[in-house]
């Protein structure tokens, strides 16, 4: 099961089918995204794709000598757009591919439009979602529900996103759910509905063992985008920002106008793949060692003890930039990765979230975050975290009356944050309790057997700038998935959906988190993947969380007002959290 590879042969086959010759490939906003996660645009060129459009822009060059490869979503504004271009088309031939199911009314009005009978084909190709690794996508939908039910616009594309990686993968599985969440239920029960309707599209040759599609709630585990992460792919993300494998550096201090956007993508960039799931230290090592063989070539002798060094070194050696911008590239983020660590107090902020998510006493919880209090250097977004790891680990709130809870998270918010805005703060965290708290949770998200350790650092002698941090936390989502394997997982919890039951080991597991998945869990999966042989899993989810937009996603679900929202905003710092698009 590999979702890029699925992707990939849909685009490759959408090209090949319409035989030789100069092509364009006429995209919508969603599906350039899509394409642009798998192909670079130098590789897309050697298929005889020499134009790359969008289908909403006005005003495009008439080249009746190219073929135009339509690749779209089967939205009523595409159709429309679609419909328009055909009455007035500006290329030779057109050969039309669908993301998703298209109805037939959409066909019918598509006919009708082709009055020059330009079309050539018709097909429905799924991939209506975006790969990130081979083993993660995402729908890239963020504040999918309200008061704890979905948005209708958002259940539909959830729904969309899930048949497309099924029938994309050549999966028709038994569905699990979990039980506590009617989001999930309800996205299960539509799921099926579908795959019913389509039958035809679902008949793949069956296997020994069938396979399984578990949908998760994020609300079970509201912690784990509360927490900083240390491995580089889940740093940038939170940090900087990930979206679409494309990463803003714009707002860097300093940064060179060609790095001002930066893609990050494991199937392009050989270091990145052998790096996105290291330990920072490790990944600051490892560039030092790339820059010391360089040096060997090079035969300098410049002393490269940091990162700043490497910088440098970098700057100074135009011939370095022309053989490895690759290096030179994540040399500025992992750069940019120490700047920010230093200069937030993370690795202190870090110790103190995993007291918190580890240890049992009350005393020592406070002691710790009075001393982020203390440090100037600590964001008020991390503040936030405290605050509500605290709440979530510490008081047990959400055992309580929700007015009970309302009152002694007001007196907690009162004695932590006096240097901010106390209200605010109060929200954010109340939110969370009605997001996440045990109320809604079906899982021993905060079990009694976990054992108190304190966060393990270390360090390479070698490298300034850059430490090796070890954390203890591991996802819900770990242990849902060792159960679910193990065949422990409580029916109670997570029911079959309809008669059909797995009573055999699971060997392909698509798990889908409503609500957004996060790069630990990714990394968990992938580890999942690497020490369990005979089991495949893949992880999906609404969209991919950060820090921040995991708190927007809270308020937005709670009906918190929009100025709590830009307050989560404003407080994460400077970086901006929505990135324009573009192609490839």
């Amino acid at each position: 099961m590999n979702v890029i590879l699925a992707v990939k042969q849909y685009v490759t086959k959408m090209i090949e089918d319409s035989g030789p010759g100069m092509k364009v490939l006429l995209m919508d906003k969603e599906t350039t995204g899509v394409v642009s996660m798998v192909y670079t645009q130098s590789e897309v060129l050697q298929k005889e794709v020499y134009l790359f459009e969008r289908i909403d822009t006005s005003g495009r060059e008439t080249m009746k000598h190219l073929k135009a490869i339509c690749f779209l979503r089967p939205t009523r504004e595409n159709v429309e757009h679609l419909c328009s271009e055909l009455k007035n088309p500006k290329y030779g031939v057109y050969y039309l591919y669908f993301s998703n199911f298209i109805g037939k009314p959409s066909i019918r009005a598509i006919a009708e439009a082709d009055d020059h009978e330009v079309v050539r084909e018709v097909q429905e190709f799924y991939s209506d979602f975006y790969a990130v690794s081979p083993h993660v996508f995402t729908l890239n939908l963020p504040n999918c529900s309200r008061a704890g039910a979905w948005d209708i616009d958002a259940i539909d594309r959830a729904c969309q996103g899930i048949l497309a990686v099924l029938l994309s993968l050549k999966k028709c599985p038994i569905i699990r759910y979990q039980n506590s969440s009617e989001m999930a239920k309800r996205l299960a029960e539509n799921i099926k509905h579908k795959i019913n309707d389509e039958a035809q599209l679902f008949d793949f040759r069956r296997t020994d063992v069938p396979p399984l599609l578990l949908i998760l709630d994020r609300r079970d585990d509201p912690v784990t985008p509360l927490l900083n992460q240390w491995t580089y792919q889940a740093m940038v993300h939170e940090l900087i920002g990930i979206r679409n494998n494309r990463v803003d550096m714009s707002r860097c201090p300093g940064i060179s106008k060609e790095l001002q956007e930066v893609v990050l993508s494991a199937e392009h960039d050989e270091f990145y793949q052998k790096n996105l799931y290291l330990n920072f230290g490790e990944i600051g090592q490892n560039i030092k060692t790339l820059m010391t063989e360089f040096q060997r070539t090079v035969k300098s002798n410049q002393q490269l003890e940091s990162i700043s060094d490497m910088k440098a070194f970098v700057e100074n050696y135009p011939q370095f930039k022309k053989m490895s911008g690759t290096v030179s590239k994540h040399v500025t983020i992992v750069g940019e990765l120490s700047r920010l660590v230093t200069e937030k107090s993370l690795l202190d902020v870090s110790e103190v979230e995993q007291d918190l998510a580890c240890q049992n006493d009350h005393s020592s919880a406070l002691q710790s975050i009075r001393r982020l209090l203390a440090n100037d250097n600590v964001t008020e977004l991390d503040m936030m975290r405290a605050v509500s790891l605290y709440a979530f680990f510490r008081l047990k709130l959400s055992s309580h009356s929700f007015s009970r809870t309302h009152g002694r998270l007001f007196r907690v918010s009162r004695l932590l944050m006096p240097r901010f805005t106390k209200r605010t703060e109060h929200t954010l965290v109340t939110a969370l309790i009605q997001y996440g708290g045990r109320n809604v949770r079906s899982s021993d998200l905060f079990g009694q057997n976990k054992t108190p350790l304190s966060l393990t650092r270390r360090f390479f002698k070698g490298l300034k700038g850059v430490e090796n941090i070890y954390t203890q936390h591991s996802p819900l989502l770990s242990e849902t998935l060792d159960s679910l394997i193990k065949g422990k997982l409580k029916e109670s919890f997570f029911p079959y959906l309809g008669s059909s039951v797995l009573r055999d080991r699971p060997q392909e597991i698509i798990v889908f988190m409503v609500g957004g998945a996060t790069y630990e869990e990714a990394y968990a999966v992938y580890n999942l993947n690497k020490t369990l042989p005979g089991v495949k899993i893949v992880l999906g989810g609404t969209t991919i969380h950060n820090c921040k937009s995991f708190l927007e996603e809270v308020l937005h679900s709670t009906g918190h007002g929009a100025a709590s929202r830009a307050r989560v905003t404003s407080a994460s710092g400077n970086y901006r959290s929505s990135y324009t698009s573009s192609f490839f």
